[in-house]
């Protein structure tokens, strides 16, 4: 049913479920417990996929800003405390994703190529837009939960001010598929520092890319000015399928999508 593929390779079937020591043993011998993964996506690749977000979102800024475009980057994220967590006080403390993203922010936006664009604080050109509980810790979510429409209401709010240029919040960190009524034509890379599940939710997390910008006189701009509004989707090999089937479906209805390298070497 996989059509072969290497990752399943070695054949997880479960042999049996021990609740009492949650965990589950495999006919391979391996066990995992709860919260444990096999397979899945590893610091290295997820750091990876920091990386090259940040480098293309970049060289759009660069090529954009003079044109009156903001450039926006979306990321969606596995767990909230990934990206914002809670020490024993309760104070916020930043997770591993958002310690990566400012040490390779630093390290390009130092670079000559990109010093016209080292404007701002780098703890203020990201933030997360999260579900919070009724103590107000933020937490993860469906995607379909009364919490997420706060967020959903709460991004609504701000999304004049996420489309200001002079605003320096650039990079957006999600855990839960955006609602499709978030119009939002301004972000121009997409990266999932996640698998996921269904090919719906798939759908709807490339589609917050898939706007014509506008510019900072709220005009919409056309693909006929000759510019290139084309989206980076950032995925691990996992994903390789789903986008080119994707890329498919689109050049099937008359749509312009050119694939691009996936890279599943390096991801």
């Amino acid at each position: 049913l996989s059509k072969e593929r290497e990752s399943y390779k070695v054949g997880y079937i479960i042999e049996v479920i021990l609740g009492c020591n949650r965990c589950i043993n495999n006919t391979n011998g391996s066990v995992l417990y709860v919260g444990d993964s096999q397979g899945g996506m590893t610091d290295e690749i997820m750091k990876f996929q920091i990386r090259k977000t940040i480098e293309e979102h970049l060289k759009k800024e660069k090529r954009l800003n003079p044109k009156g475009i903001k450039v926006l980057s979306l990321f969606f994220i596995d767990r909230v405390s990934n990206y914002r967590s809670y020490d024993d006080s309760g104070d916020s403390v930043p997770g591993k994703f958002a310690i990566w993203f400012e040490e390779i922010y630093n390290s390009f936006i130092s670079q000559p190529a990109f010093s016209n664009l080292n404007k701002d604080e780098v703890s203020k050109v990201h933030n997360g837009y999260f579900s919070a509980d009724k103590k107000g810790l933020f937490k993860d979510t469906s995607g379909e939960t009364q919490a997420d429409d706060d967020t959903y209401k709460l991004i609504m709010q701000d999304k004049e001010r996420l489309l200001d240029i002079e605003n320096p919040l650039r990079f957006i960190f999600s855990h839960s598929a955006l609602r499709e009524g978030w119009d939002n034509p301004n972000v121009f890379v997409i990266a999932k520092l996640r698998s996921s599940g269904s090919e719906i939710s798939k759908i709807q997390e490339v589609g917050r890319g898939l706007r014509l910008p506008f510019d900072e006189n709220g005009t919409r701009q056309s693909q006929q000015t000759g510019e290139d509004f084309r989206l980076t989707y950032i995925i691990d090999f996992s994903e390789r399928d789903f986008a080119k089937k994707l890329i498919g479906d689109i050049n099937a209805d008359g749509g312009k999508l050119a694939e691009g390298k996936i890279t599943d070497q390096l991801l």
